[in-house]
């Protein structure tokens, strides 16, 4: 922390070096920048973020982040409905997005399985995704798990629950790496994941 910068600023510094990727000296940067720019970036930033922790929600479908019950994509009356794009988290689902390979639905589980964390099936969102094939007219279930083994566990996990529920079950294929995360693939590379996808 800043010897000199006031409690007030090095309580936004611990806050910020909290994040993801910034650590102690990336948050008194970053901060340093917002307070210099205090018009142009700090005050706009904590408007958007007041509003944000106000209005924002996780879909009740299928877990995504939006500002309203349903978010755009569950509303999206021009997605397939009959493909359903599994993902462990909101930002996988994001990384899917941005590749624009795939038109279909998605369910969040919100992590996967993982017996080192203490992390098991009633922790995750995969009693609803089961509830959401079988009701809901799904064909194909695809698995966008990372390659991890706890991603691999989940996947056969899942695959194990839909047994039987008429739904063909498929996994991403070429492109993505043994050990990768789907947060940190490049598009062409999710792209071709989705359009090489085989039956798991």
């Amino acid at each position: 922390m800043s010897d000199s910068a006031g409690k007030e600023i090095d309580q936004l510094i611990g806050l910020m070096a909290k994040l993801p990727g910034l650590g102690p000296r990336s948050a008194r940067r970053a901060v340093l920048q917002l307070v210099k720019k205090r018009t142009l970036l700090l005050e706009p930033l904590a408007r958007s973020m007041t509003e944000v922790a106000a209005t924002a929600r996780e879909c009740s479908t299928c877990g995504n982040v939006g500002t309203s019950e349903t978010c755009d994509i569950c509303s999206d009356p021009k997605r397939d409905d009959s493909v359903l794009c599994v993902v462990s988290d909101v930002s996988d689902l994001w990384a899917m997005e941005r590749s624009a390979a795939y038109k279909g639905r998605y369910h969040v589980l919100g992590g996967v399985l993982s017996a080192l964390d203490g992390v098991g099936p009633e922790e995750l969102h995969i009693p609803r995704l089961v509830h959401r094939v079988e009701t809901g007219g799904v064909s194909e279930v695809v698995l966008a798990l990372s390659a991890t083994i706890d991603g691999q566990t989940t996947a056969h996990y899942i695959a194990d629950q839909l047994e039987g529920s008429g739904a063909s079950v498929t996994s991403l294929a070429q492109g993505v790496p043994i050990g990768g995360e789907l947060d940190y693939l490049d598009d062409g590379t999710i792209t071709a994941a989705m359009k090489a996808r085989k039956t798991f």
